[in-house]
């Protein structure tokens, strides 16, 4: 009798340390803080923090493109609101994103609800206006965090969590000479460099192309923060290690284990192994759908409007409802059928007043400033003059 239950105590036993040993690896592990890259290479990661107004996005984005140069921006959900095609931009030109959270709270002072709440909302925000993700990495406001905040961020999906080893204090108003001062003075393999997108870090865009230059005489190579750190991308392998579940490497990936399980040919998601070596599929997001529209101006006609779009003239009548083809007007809002580009580009013009700037005009249309330097053959952008009348490209 003894024995019987000396085995069925030993069988409870086995099974709440195998129940509890599970849950301990289903959690995520806490986010890594990080202040520089562990490397002896001369490489340098420029980052950005974009609040709600990204003033100097597209400065900055036009630099860098100059130089060949891809950075990291951190980005939050309300200054993805206030700009959403200047986020959009930051995406198409290729450098990466981060979570910023979305109203920019001390998140030591939040419960981790509220962090998940901040994260999860900014992601959500971010991957719809790009299609791409913000994790693995994170850069906590005001670079506040302490352990619970990496508990809390590493259990929403962000393994790393990244401040910096060189603070520009570029928000403060400093000059562009003391910007570059401060990271040439500082600067070591691996760095981190902190600046900021928004109208108060005034001299940022002016500092960066001295600061590329003297980096690069110098022998540095400018690098995201994903290839600092060496983190995995989405389509890479994994080599399984002991505590892992398809769970947590799924969660890491951000991908689903449905997904995971699917590349892998993995039936029982329970089953993995020490060792295994898994590929993670990509996720790729398909582009979104443009409805496109066209205003129809003074001397168009339902016929030459359909040559323009390469549709017939009864397709676009009947898109809009237009029993007379002969009956349209000005100002008339057209649905184009069939259509998932954007319309052809157009242009309008705009003289300059006392005051303006390239750049302060390329933001008042949406644009950049080599855009229209291009268009208006303008080889010095720092020169225009009051009343040059110049081309915009819409």
């Amino acid at each position: 009798m003894l024995s019987k239950w000396i085995k069925v105590s030993a069988a409870v036993l086995l099974i709440l340390f195998t129940v509890l040993s599970f849950s301990g690896q289903s959690q995520a592990a806490s986010s890594t803080f990080v202040t520089k890259g562990n490397t002896t290479s001369k490489v340098v990661a420029l980052t950005f923090d974009d609040g709600s107004d990204g003033t100097n996005i597209n400065k900055i984005l036009d630099i860098l493109s100059a130089n060949n140069v891809k950075a990291t921006f951190f980005l939050t959900g309300s200054g993805a609101k206030n700009h959403p095609t200047w986020i959009k931009n930051i995406s198409a030109k290729g450098h990466q994103l981060g979570n910023h959270s979305y109203s920019h709270p001390d998140f030591t002072k939040l419960t981790a609800a509220k962090i998940k709440s901040e994260l999860d909302t900014t992601e959500a925000t971010i991957k719809g206006l790009t299609g791409k993700t913000t994790k693995p990495i994170f850069r906590a406001p005001f670079g506040a965090s302490n352990a619970a905040v990496l508990k809390a961020v590493g259990d929403a999906g962000y393994t790393h969590t990244i401040q910096w080893n060189i603070d520009t204090v570029d928000w403060k108003g400093v000059s562009s000479t003391q910007i570059t001062d401060k990271v040439l003075n500082n600067i070591v393999p691996g760095s981190i460099v902190l600046m900021h997108t928004g109208a108060g870090a005034s001299g940022t865009p002016g500092a960066l192309p001295s600061m590329i230059s003297k980096l690069k005489a110098k022998g540095y190579k400018f690098v995201t923060v994903s290839e600092l750190l060496k983190l995995p991308a989405a389509g890479t392998k994994y080599t399984v290690k002991a505590g892992d579940t398809l769970y947590s490497i799924a969660k890491k990936y951000n991908v689903t284990v449905a997904a995971l399980a699917k590349a892998n040919n993995i039936t029982n998601y329970n089953l993995i192994f020490v060792g295994q070596v898994l590929t993670i599929p990509s996720k790729v997001a398909p582009p979104p759908a443009v409805t496109v529209k066209y205003t129809v101006k003074a001397g168009d006609t339902l016929y030459s409007i359909a040559k323009k779009y390469n549709v017939t003239v009864a397709a676009l009548a009947k898109a809009n409802n237009i029993t007379n083809y002969n009956l349209i007007f000005v100002g008339q809002v057209l649905t184009i059928p069939g259509q998932t580009t954007a319309p052809p580009v157009t242009s309008v013009t705009y003289t300059v007043k006392a005051g303006d700037t390239l750049y302060s005009i390329a933001r008042t249309y949406n644009t950049t400033v080599s855009i229209i330097a291009a268009a208006n053959k303008i080889t010095n952008v720092n020169v225009i003059s009051v009343g040059q009348v110049l081309v915009i490209p819409r």
